[in-house]
């Protein structure tokens, strides 16, 4: 097959979740109702931590900075696929698919640092309570966060601006909600072993080596919990991880079924299943994951609620 270059392909078709008319209207309500939970969730929730000033430690710098992440994450994808969902043009153009691609990237990599900066604020929260507050400084805490948004960004400008010199060959329809890398990979025809070798490190990189930070903080944490002589101290302790650890469990496993596998095992009709749980399901439920036990940010909203009602 003769090569061509990839500006032959001016845009792309997403086809979407589905191809059923019937199913369209359903899927656009559903998600409709997803993006509004999303962003009156993570606003919410980044409020209360903005004013109470019980909440001005170090976890919930991080579960604010977390819902501001969300609150873009979500927002890449969720109009589009509400757009495909009524009009009959599935059409993006080839620079959208850039900037989304880049975007939903940049944003994913940030956040798998990000829950690995606070998997290390839990174990200093653990291992040293005494010292938290000033272990976890404000300087310290804003430079994890700072350094989370330029190692995701910057991994993302290095993948997308490899991945959208491929040639596509002319195929330009993608059989997924958004300018993802498998459904990329199969529309390519010139898969070389360098953008393969590309693919591994960005994996390592933002996956892997987050994974084993995290692995490695709550290996720390597992060894500090049994040091201590209380049942109470451990069930508490136990307690302000458990969120954290659902977050992470549920992005990572999600992240590692799509990303950790070699592109032939891909399987289009399936993946998007998965794609779609953390693309659209999991920033609506990381708020209600952090705060539901959480009796602080319970009580936060609480007083919130009662200031505003009062005035």
């Amino acid at each position: 097959m003769e090569k061509r270059n990839h500006s032959l392909v001016t845009s792309f078709i997403l086809l979407g979740l589905t191809t059923n008319p019937k199913l369209q209207l359903p899927l656009f309500v559903v998600f409709t109702l997803a993006y509004v939970i999303t962003l009156a969730g993570n606003i919410t929730l980044i409020m209360v931590i903005r004013r109470s000033s019980r909440l001005h430690t170090p976890m919930y710098f991080f579960i604010g900075n977390l819902s501001f992440l969300d609150l873009w994450y979500s927002s890449v994808y969720t109009p589009k696929i509400l757009l495909n969902c009524i009009s009959e043009d599935k059409s993006i153009s080839f620079a959208g698919c850039a900037a989304q691609f880049f975007v939903s990237g940049g944003l994913a990599y940030t956040e798998c640092y990000l829950l690995a900066a606070m998997a290390y604020d839990r174990y200093v929260a653990i291992s040293n309570p005494l010292l938290y507050t000033a272990a976890m400084s404000r300087k310290l805490c804003t430079g994890l966060v700072a350094t989370s948004y330029l190692s995701g960004f910057a991994n993302s400008i290095l993948i997308t601006s490899r991945t959208f010199t491929l040639s596509f060959c002319d195929a330009n329809v993608i059989d997924d909600f958004f300018c993802d890398l498998p459904p990329l990979v199969k529309l390519s025809c010139d898969m070389t072993d360098s953008y393969q070798s590309l693919l591994y490190f960005i994996l390592a990189s933002n996956v892997i080596l987050p994974s084993v930070l995290i692995l490695v903080s709550y290996f720390s944490i597992l060894a500090a919990v049994l040091k201590m002589h209380s049942a109470k101290g451990q069930r508490k302790a136990f307690s302000t991880c458990a969120a954290h650890l659902t977050a992470v469990i549920l992005y990572y496993g999600s992240i590692l079924f799509i990303y950790a596998r070699p592109s032939s095992t891909y399987i289009l009709g399936r993946d998007k299943v998965i794609s779609l749980f953390y693309t659209v399901m999991i920033p609506m439920l990381n708020p209600f994951i952090y705060s539901l036990r959480n009796q602080e940010v319970k009580e936060a909203l609480k007083r919130l609620v009662k200031r505003q009602t009062a005035s």
